[in-house]
């Protein structure tokens, strides 16, 4: 388990944006329900190293169900050789939905790391892009960030605890850093997925760390 909240321990705030609250174009269960832990965390400045990720999609990203005629959204799709869920249009650069959400003081963020830009490659990771037309996966250069400020483990939480921060904690193994996640500081897309996601947590020995 990780030493939480040491001088080598960084938080990632994980797409906290009012697109993924209740009402908005890709709501997560509860999603507005962490806003206020994830503020308190911040303003107690427990952590010497916060980023924040932040989706943020062209217009008619290769993701969305609208870009692709007959489609629906939350269907399956193969993009570059891999399974792609289609998602309703969320997060577009510039619109209130992909802003930061207004309720988190984000001053003690050191990084705002956008993701998803490219409007041929989906971005769950905050280390990682999904795989793009070359088979590969690019490096966000996040892992080198947090290395040269010595951080050693990673504490993630935010939305969707299913999808962009069970992909970021599980890169964050990869890449060589201990990896905890804040359970209740992190809500899913849907309960039903919540099993699924303790069992890959468990298989790559990520803990599960009270905030």
């Amino acid at each position: 388990m990780p030493s939480a909240f040491n001088e080598r321990t960084a938080l990632i705030v994980v797409d906290v944006q009012p697109d993924f609250m209740p009402g908005g174009a890709l709501a997560c269960h509860e999603g507005d329900a962490i806003v206020p832990g994830i503020d308190r965390l911040l303003r107690a400045h427990r952590l010497r190293h916060v980023v924040a990720t932040q989706d943020w999609h062209p217009a008619g990203h290769a993701s969305f169900a609208s870009s692709h005629p007959g489609a629906q959204p939350f269907q399956q799709i193969a993009l570059h050789g891999q399974p792609q869920t289609l998602w309703p249009d969320h997060c577009v650069q510039g619109t209130p939905g992909a802003a930061l959400h207004p309720g988190i003081d984000w001053s003690a963020a050191d990084l705002i790391l956008r993701k998803g830009s490219d409007a041929q490659v989906d971005s769950y990771s905050a280390f990682r892009e999904n795989h793009g037309p070359h088979g590969m996966r690019p490096a966000t250069g996040l892992a080198g960030w947090l290395r040269e400020r010595g951080v050693e483990e990673v504490l993630v939480c935010g939305l969707a605890r299913d999808v962009c921060v069970l992909w970021t904690a599980q890169d964050a193994v990869a890449a060589g850093f201990k990896a905890g996640l804040l359970w209740e500081l992190s809500r899913p897309v849907t309960p039903a997925a919540d099993d699924a996601t303790r069992a890959a947590l468990a298989a790559q020995g990520i803990a599960l760390v009270q905030p």
